[in-house]
């Protein structure tokens, strides 16, 4: 062959290859069950600058009469990424044709493989053909046709074909996978960037189940575009059958919306719409949502249900970033009665307790700035309810935390600040067991709160490590809110207060590391003691943000044990313990903490009174507390045991905690958790309270799986919640459907009962009914 010629065989192998990576195209057609690779629509630009095309062949032929250049036997061409394997391959100078025969397997760089019998397809790769056609993707997906044909360079139509992103079972190749989908022709338009699937076939286990006349979708170079979603199926008591039906439209390419009809066997339709947008610094989401019910009688009488007929609800998200430093947003709902969201189980908007606010945040290397303002929504079935309008009005509430650059005797200086103002159009009073707890009092109260604190910390040569601490705290208010009626403690009189609090503490930890030859044992003896003069109108003030008070071991070495700024901790107390973690080669991991706090000298600030009793059988309001400890053990063999408690200091007696044991393996997983809360008639719970719960998942056969879940109330002797489910998860396929029956009481008019399903399909989407989980 002259040297020209060889010139020009290898001009047109290169033009044969890219013609043949065109084959890549046809790897498109499963975007339409939601792929993420591109399509190639210029392979010849996707193909690196300088890149060599590598030949191998048993044989080259160039036959100058028929003008017909081939390789032949066992091809091999790798050129750019692609590599492309087949029995033969020639091209045609006088029909400016191109083909590969025989076992044509073609690998794309994105990892997509295209199997076919032949490859036949023009030199200016507007139209060509394959027949039997096989492709694989890289995310196995997988599509077959007897042939597939490219129209007009923009145009792909593949015949009888069928998808499916299931594995091939690999006991029985030729058994149908779990799902397929059938269509008399697959059609991808480069224009309008559509597949259409005509006479499309939805099969499972082989059988088919649907029949549709066509379905067109985007392709996957458009990330969105307008039209129906997959629709969902809810299933409850007092609604009825729902299902909802979504469709997308395509704004901007900043601003798009959703639009679901939700139509309900027992109360008529529910419309709800989205609206998003995206800007430079953020985005926003407006929602809203109404009904015009059709048996409100279906509800309990006498509830908000029952008794509001067009109900809605519109709600608006926000969040935007200022620069690096600083966000600024919202998150907000308003409805037309106290439980439509609830009730309805609109996303997002179902929780008892609400929360409206709007903040903004700022976060540096050294410092942090927070400030919020809050509504509070309190969801229940009771129209006449006053727990709403109970809730206190946050606006706004701030807090600052500073950390000095500089060390300062060595130390670190930190500072922090809170300012918070708050209101109320209700007193928020009520009685347990003859108690009188003031959680809220109408009218307006601000404090402002500032603390200094200094800390260093010394290891001695021995081990021991010490920490000296030194605080100074100031709180300003002004009150102008009713006066507790019937209060039996000195509550202040006046409109302003002030106090302080100076601390000196000292603590010292000794970890003794101990080693054998098959563990390693770490043991820490704690103590510290904080000095500090009594609190200052302990009990005498509003208490909004400190009334939520466990003791227990997580806050065994809190300097102020308080949960927030309005009680502050006085008097000398002692923090004495031990922490113990142990870790065996055999895979056993043990770890527990144990210890008490005392009361030393000046006035106890969990004995005084205040407005809620927080400090109220506590375990803290005896001069010796309650003894408080958690431990836990894991095992290599999927068993773990975790436990928290608190004993009485007198008789060890069980006053509040929780044990969890858990199994787990390939086959059955188990949890199962006890929780004690003895009496507190003073800080409102009149009554002991126990209660178990539990779930297990059993896995009894490939991909089946069976779980369940009970909630018990022991003192009252009410299965609180149940829950039982099937579920079914491979590669492909997901499905779950469980039943809850639920008897909470602040959920009385929804349902008592619910069903829900899932069904997913890998790349199609799901279609769900419900809630599928365990909650």
């Amino acid at each position: 062959m002259a040297a020209g010629d060889r010139k020009y065989f290898s001009k047109q192998l290169v033009a044969l290859l890219v013609g043949a990576a065109l084959c890549s195209y046809f790897g498109s057609a499963p975007a339409s069950f939601g792929q993420a690779s591109a399509p190639e629509q210029n392979i010849e630009k996707n193909i690196p600058e300088g890149a060599k095309l590598l030949l191998s062949a048993n044989e080259l032929v160039y036959n100058r009469d028929a003008d017909l250049v081939s390789a032949v036997g066992g091809v091999q061409i790798n050129y750019g990424g692609y590599k492309m394997v087949a029995q033969k391959v020639e091209y045609n100078q006088k029909t400016g044709r191109m083909m590969a025969l025989g076992n044509v397997e073609l690998v794309s760089p994105d990892g997509n493989r295209i199997y076919a019998d032949n490859l036949d397809v023009t030199d200016n790769f507007a139209d060509g053909f394959l027949n039997s056609l096989r492709i694989e993707t890289a995310d196995n997906t997988r599509i077959v046709a007897e042939s597939g044909e490219r129209v007009g360079g923009t145009m792909m139509i593949l015949n009888k074909g069928v998808y499916t992103a299931c594995l091939p079972c690999a006991e029985d190749p030729k058994r149908a996978p779990f799902w397929q989908v059938k269509a008399q022709r697959v059609i991808q338009n480069g224009e309008t960037h559509t597949i259409r699937l005509e006479r499309a076939r939805f099969e499972l286990l082989g059988h088919p189940i649907a029949f549709l006349p066509f379905i067109e979708v985007p392709d996957n170079t458009v990330k969105r575009k307008s039209g129906f979603l997959f629709p969902t199926m809810s299933l409850s008591q007092n609604l009825g059958f729902g299902l909802s039906v979504p469709y997308y439209y395509v704004i901007s390419p900043s601003m798009d919306a959703t639009v679901t009809a939700t139509g309900y066997t027992a109360q008529g339709f529910l419309i709800e719409g989205e609206f998003r947008q995206r800007f430079e610094n953020g985005t926003h989401i407006l929602r809203v949502a109404g009904i015009d019910q059709a048996k409100p009688g279906n509800f309990s009488s006498g509830t908000s249900d029952a008794e509001a007929e067009q109900r809605g609800m519109v709600a608006s998200k926000a969040d935007f970033r200022i620069n690096p430093r600083w966000t600024f947003g919202w998150d907000v709902m308003t409805q037309s009665d106290n439980n439509f969201s609830k009730t309805y189980k609109l996303r997002g908007l179902t929780g008892t307790d609400r929360t409206n606010q709007i903040y903004l945040t700022g976060l540096g290397k050294r410092n942090y700035f927070d400030m919020r303002a809050f509504y509070f929504d309190v969801q229940d079935a009771d129209r006449t309810n006053t727990a709403e309008k109970q809730q206190a009005i946050v606006y706004p509430s701030l807090d600052y935390h500073y950390v000095a650059p500089q060390p300062l005797a060595g130390g670190e200086l930190s500072a922090d600040v809170n300012l918070t103002n708050i209101s109320r159009t209700h007193d928020d009073f009520y009685t347990v067991d003859g108690f009188d707890r003031f959680r809220g009092l109408k009218g307006q109260t601000s404090r402002l709160t500032a603390e200094l604190q200094w800390k260093r910390t010394y290891v001695t040569p021995t081990g021991l490590v010490i920490t000296p601490l030194l605080a100074a705290r100031g709180d300003a208010f002004a009150l102008n809110m009713d006066d507790p009626t019937g209060y039996t403690g000195n509550y202040v009189d006046g409109n302003s207060a002030t106090r302080s609090m100076f601390t000196a503490g000292l603590e010292m930890r000794y970890p003794i590391l101990m080693t054998t030859d098959n563990s390693t044992h770490i043991l820490e003896p704690i103590a510290q003691i904080y000095a500090r003069p009594d609190e200052q109108l302990a009990g005498r003030l509003p208490n909004e943000d400190a009334q939520s008070f466990v003791f227990d071991a997580t806050s065994l070495f809190d300097r102020d044990k308080f949960s927030g700024y309005d009680r502050v901790e006085g008097g000398t107390r002692a923090n004495i313990g031990v922490q113990y973690t142990g870790t065996f080669d055999s895979g056993y991991k043990l770890h527990g903490i144990f210890g008490q706090s005392y009361q030393i000298a000046g006035q106890n600030s969990f004995a005084t009174d205040d407005l809620v009793n927080v400090g109220a059988d506590s375990g803290l309001e005896t001069d010796r507390s309650d003894y408080v400890g958690l431990g836990g053990v894991e095992t290599p063999y999927g068993v773990s045991v975790a436990a928290s408690y608190r004993l009485d200091e007198k008789d060890f007696e069980f006053r509040r905690g929780d044990l969890t044991t858990a199994y787990q393996n390939d086959t059955f997983s188990t949890q199962l958790t006890y929780t004690h809360l003895s009496a507190q008639p003073e800080y409102g719970f009149a009554e002991d309270n126990d209660e178990i719960q539990t779930n297990s998942t059993v896995k009894f056969k490939d991909y089946w799986s069976i779980f369940g879940g009970i909630a018990w109330d022991l003192n009252n002797d009410v299965i609180s919640r149940r829950t039982i489910g099937l579920s079914y998860d491979d590669e492909c396929t997901i499905f779950t459907i469980a039943y809850t029956d639920s008897r909470d009481s602040d959920d009385e008019s929804g349902s008592d009962w619910t069903i829900g399903a899932r069904l997913t399909f890998r790349t199609l989407g799901d279609i769900k009914i419900g809630s599928d989980t365990l909650e």
